[in-house]
């Protein structure tokens, strides 16, 4: 069955209205929408169709219709004009920014907060670390039964550890670990530490009980750590104000979710490119828990190397095209201010780039 200009006209009312209102849109709406130009028989059998099509649902006999993850993904890739900030909003908004952007910290938890209150839904700011090395290790020797290692790292930061052994070693050992692990340890990834560079190291060292590989350990966690991305909430209680979270146990379960560190976009998904804003809409999501709420991220510069993500939740029935719009300003006035990138121009809303995945609906 085709998609015509006309169900894509109907459908984009429905979704339209159904954002504004949250109520089923019913065919008398429908045919009051005078550039539709057809009857009100012709309104009720193209909406049958765009059911039958799963663009549309009817929650009850009687009831109007609502969107479907597939009708808000058409939506959002076909039928959304993508430039709904007026230059006057634009202006307002861009004044708005500056304004926080003077009060702005460094921080992401304040990003966060900012995505929340300019969006008025829960918002997530996440920032990537630039890859790490260890530049130097120092082990030193406390007594038979501990000794200490310290790193550091390229990025000039300090970790440390304090190792208590169940058995004796010699001050002799562990100034030999310390020269070895400084001569193979340093200057390499955490997967470049494998147990072929361990083994070699202990056969080197002589270390009969294992000391190699807890310095090896601390190493790949020092690693490890020092590169995952940092992330934080605000507004989470927003949901709160949708209707479609007026249910304690739905809302419970999203903001649980959130607050507990869960992932917006899938676990290893890399950021998306600058001035790219990304939606994923109900089943689109991994999460069983975002499977009927939707998502829209953007990236932007964090300095110093770094990736910041902001994103922010809410109902599949949010406003996408001022959400993104607004998202996507943040993240350039973001990149700015923290990384030196431009100044967001006028009419920067007009040259979004929106990102989906619709296969799941093909």
């Amino acid at each position: 069955m085709e998609l015509t200009e006309r169900k894509k006209k109907i459908l984009a009312l429905v979704v339209e209205e159904y954002i504004e209102t949250a109520e089923p849109v019913g065919s008398k709406f429908l045919a009051e929408q005078t550039d539709l130009n057809c009857s009100s028989a012709t309104i009720r059998n193209e909406l049958a169709e765009l059911v039958n099509m799963g663009y549309l649902d009817q929650p009850h006999t009687s009831a109007g219709r609502v969107p479907t993850p597939a009708g808000y993904r058409m939506y959002v890739n076909e039928l959304m004009e993508k430039q709904k900030l007026s230059i006057e909003e634009t202006e307002q908004l861009n004044q708005k920014l500056e304004e926080k952007l003077v009060q702005l910290d460094n921080t992401i938890s304040d990003v966060s907060k900012l995505a929340s209150q300019l969006t008025e839904y829960p918002a997530l700011a996440f920032t990537t670390q630039k890859a790490v090395t260890i530049k130097r290790f120092d082990i030193i020797y406390v007594d038979a039964n501990n000794f200490i290692i310290v790193t550091m790292l390229s990025d000039n930061t300090v970790k440390n550890k304090l190792v208590h052994l169940p058995i004796s070693v010699d001050e002799q050992m562990v100034q030999k670990l310390s020269n070895l692990f400084n001569a193979s340890f340093t200057g390499i990834s955490e997967n470049e530490i494998t147990s072929v560079l361990i083994n070699s190291t202990e056969r080197a060292a002589g270390d009969t009980v294992g000391l190699t590989s807890v310095i090896a350990a601390f190493a790949i966690e020092t690693l490890t750590t020092a590169q995952m991305p940092s992330a934080f909430l605000s507004g989470e209680n927003r949901l709160l104000n949708q209707p479609e979270f007026r249910d304690p146990d739905k809302a419970h379960k999203l903001m649980s979710y959130l607050s507990g560190g869960g992932y917006i976009l899938p676990p290893g998904d890399e950021f998306s490119g600058d001035n790219e804003v990304r939606v994923l809409i109900g089943p689109e999501n991994v999460a069983e828990e975002l499977k009927e709420s939707s998502v829209i991220v953007a990236t932007y510069d964090a300095g110093d190397g770094t990736k910041g993500l902001i994103g922010v939740v809410g109902p599949t029935r949010m406003d996408y095209s001022v959400i993104a719009a607004k998202l996507s300003f943040l993240a350039q006035g973001l990149s700015n201010r923290l990384g030196g990138g431009n100044v967001p121009p006028q009419g920067m809303h007009n040259k979004l780039i929106i990102k989906g995945d619709d296969s799941n609906f093909r």
